[in-house]
């Protein structure tokens, strides 16, 4: 039993979700293969090779693999699926993009965003926002699974696996790479990140949030926000965090002006320390926060900042 991982890369550097997902992936019992589909992409190959537990990794080298296209990745996914009992990518943009065209075409369910791994059929997935988790068994030969990488840790470092190239598939044709717009920021990337400063409608405007930054400065945090602060327009869509945004799990999350609308909780309440600053003693946030402070958010950040020196 060999479960085979669709790792996310930029062909020059492996992705952390990758080794989140090989955790997951080690977890089904069996040997573990990466496929690294990219174009020029030995760096990627390599630090997947380090990574403990895995036992092979596997190179298809094309160019147009370069960027990812999903239809062309899905077509490699299935040149090599009847050789393995798992099949798992991350549950990323990347990887949701991928998944379901290899569950369909191979007439098997996809199990979503599992956050445990019980047997090597069976797994949990969170359900209804995170307010009750499923537990899935799966009877299909092959399984095809997203990892919610906030339920696993990180594979260790210290692998020493076979790197084997293989046959590219033809080029699938029917998408083309366009172009690609990607923000930048000396911040730390939202969901790698060990700290996260959170603002929400409370913030009042998008100029309000720049009270949030030197407390992010201090503590070397990202920056999210809540869907209610990114649909007022304060501050752009990738930060995000919630359901119907990005799946974080800091070591530490400050939500500052967040109600905590059940959409938000189920996208941060597995941070392991949670504080929360808001003027509404009742707000929801406090639920699951392990620090409150109620209070004028415009007060309270600026003497945190001051108590950080």
């Amino acid at each position: 039993m060999t479960a085979l991982v669709i790792a996310e890369h930029d062909n020059a550097t492996l992705k952390g979700s990758t080794a989140h997902t090989i955790t997951a992936a080690l977890q089904c019992g069996g040997d573990v293969h990466v496929l690294i589909a990219g174009h020029n992409c030995g760096a990627a190959a390599a630090a997947a090779a380090q990574l403990a537990g895995v036992a092979k990794v596997l190179v298809a080298d094309a160019a147009y693999f370069a960027d990812g296209l999903a239809e062309n990745v899905a077509e490699q996914v299935l040149a090599l699926a009847r050789d393995y009992a798992h099949i798992l990518a991350p549950a990323t943009a990347y990887g949701k993009n991928i998944a379901p065209r290899v569950a369909a075409r191979l007439d098997v369910g996809q199990i979503s965003e599992i956050t445990r791994v019980d047997a090597s059929d069976t797994f949990e997935r969170p359900i209804y926002a995170g307010n009750a988790i499923a537990t899935v068994q799966s009877i299909d030969p092959i399984k095809v699974i997203t990892v919610r990488t906030t339920g696993f840790d990180s594979a260790a470092s210290g692998g020493n696996a076979a790197v084997e190239t293989i046959p590219a598939v033809a080029d699938f044709g029917k998408s083309a790479f366009v172009s690609r717009e990607v923000a930048k920021s000396d911040r730390p990337e939202l969901t790698a990140a060990k700290v996260i400063v959170s603002g929400g409608r409370g913030m009042g405007s998008g100029e309000s949030f720049k009270i949030l930054e030197p407390l992010a400065d201090k503590l070397n945090a990202a920056m999210g926000a809540s869907r209610a602060a990114v649909d007022a327009g304060y501050v752009p869509n990738d930060w995000q965090v919630g359901q119907t945004g990005k799946i974080v799990a800091p070591q530490l999350y400050i939500a500052v002006g967040i109600s905590g609308a059940i959409q938000h909780l189920a996208g941060m309440k597995d941070s392991k320390v949670i504080v929360a600053i808001n003027k509404d003693a009742e707000a929801p946030i406090f639920s699951v926060a392990d620090y409150g402070i109620v209070g004028d958010l415009f007060e309270i950040v600026p003497q945190l900042v001051k108590e950080l020196g």
